[in-house]
């Protein structure tokens, strides 16, 4: 595709992101648990809204996803990484469409900052992408690193009745972890440790906001 071509994609994705038209290529995990006792009713009006407030962290995390991968696969051209980049990508839009689909399931909403989130996150991709392909991959391995912490750490907060919800991010955790093996076995060198501290400053300021806003 011509780079006007590639770009007028790039749109359409994030139009599809920030509408909540996105579409889960796999069920989400929260299927397998139809006959257990885990629907929202269930849980106290407290617990609800930790729920909501987690699942409109890890979606924001998605929406940013969502911005980077397409970046970086805009910036390179190499046509194996653009390749790599698109398959986790897709994986990224079940995460997306699932943690939307549970977000309305509490009766909660996704961040009213999303389109701040998915430009701010197209930029660092766009420059991730144009320091190198190794650059671009070394940002994928500590990206997911740290989302891989992060959703851990959901999973010790979240309510212990949230069956759904734990569910949904257990299995983003087994994929961002994949993510990142991929991308350094790929070519992905460590990224200093300032820009790893930058890094998780800003998903500090992101996740904290997303959590109420």
């Amino acid at each position: 595709m011509s780079l006007v071509d590639r770009w007028i994609c790039g749109a359409e994705v994030a139009l599809r992101t920030l509408s909540g038209g996105s579409r889960a290529e796999r069920a989400t995990p929260a299927s397998a648990l139809a006959d257990t006792p885990s629907a929202p009713s269930e849980l106290s009006v407290d617990e609800k809204r930790l729920s909501g407030a987690l699942m409109r962290v890890n979606h924001v995390g998605e929406v940013c996803a969502q911005a980077l991968y397409q970046a970086q696969a805009v910036a390179t051209a190499n046509v194996e990484l653009k390749a790599q980049m698109a398959r986790a990508a897709r994986e990224e839009i079940d995460h997306l469409a699932w943690t939307e689909q549970r977000l309305a399931e509490l009766g909660d909403r996704p961040s009213l900052l999303n389109p701040l989130w998915y430009g701010g996150a197209f930029l660092i991709g766009l420059v991730a992408g144009r320091l190198g392909d190794r650059v671009s991959l070394g940002f994928v391995v500590e990206t997911e690193r740290q989302v891989e912490h992060h959703l851990e750490s959901h999973l010790e907060r979240l309510p212990a009745g949230d069956l759904a919800s734990r569910a949904i991010v257990d299995q983003m955790r087994i994929d961002e972890a994949q993510h990142a093996v991929a991308a350094q076995l790929a070519g992905g060198v460590e990224l200093p440790a300032p820009v790893r501290g930058a890094m998780r400053l800003a998903a500090k300021v992101m996740t904290g906001t997303a959590h109420y806003l």
